[in-house]
């Protein structure tokens, strides 16, 4: 059976998606899963190691990194707060399993770490709303949109419902509700990454 792990995951989607497909599948995050499965609440570093996993698929927190906090930039570089965030990510990069899936939003991991290998849109897999996702991945091919949607004109209601994401008021469950992948998402996540990897020798 393969096994996949999904790192800093509390909604439980990606996970389920992936036993969904027969997969001993986990989650991983210091948050208990909003949904029933296998899940592990603590450090994801106590799970990475042992047992051997096929698949790791991390989504490390954004808080420090993204560039829609750039404002906030000069204070964490002097707390060092961003580059305890970095070196969680190049250590997430660089875990010994075959098969590795990192998102973020568009944030210094390109320009301090790399680049990303693919950029994607919720529009793209069926999801009416705008929010960039970048992917690094090791050993995956591309993901392919499942049912993308036509893009309303700038300046509609249509349009700034969408940019939903991008206007939810200051709150304390802003960045919970803002880190939740989507159904689709994670759907595509099981269905094309998880097919190819079976595929695989």
């Amino acid at each position: 059976m393969r096994r996949v792990l999904v790192a800093c995951e509390y909604s439980g989607r990606v996970r389920n998606a992936f036993a969904n497909r027969g997969w001993d599948a986990w989650s991983c995050d210091l948050l208990p899963s909003e949904t029933p499965g296998k899940h592990y609440q603590g450090d994801v570093r106590d799970m990475l190691f042992e047992p051997v996993w096929d698949f790791l698929i991390a989504h490390p927190p954004c808080t420090h990194l993204a560039v829609s906090g750039a404002r906030h930039f000069a204070a964490k570089q002097a707390s060092g707060v961003q580059q305890e965030a970095l070196d969680f990510v190049r250590m997430l990069l660089d875990v010994d399993v075959p098969h590795i899936a990192l998102e973020n939003p568009v944030s210094i991991i390109s320009s301090r770490i790399r680049k990303p290998d693919q950029i994607i849109q919720p529009h793209q897999f069926g999801h009416p709303e705008f929010k960039a996702t970048c992917l690094w991945l090791k050993n995956l091919p591309k993901l392919v949109p499942t049912n993308p949607l036509a893009i309303p004109a700038k300046g509609t209601p249509e349009f700034k419902e969408w940019e939903r994401v991008h206007r939810m008021p200051p709150g304390a469950d802003r960045w919970k509700e803002r880190s939740r992948t989507y159904e689709n998402v994670a759907t595509a996540f099981a269905d094309q990454w998880g097919s190819w990897i079976e595929g695989q020798q």
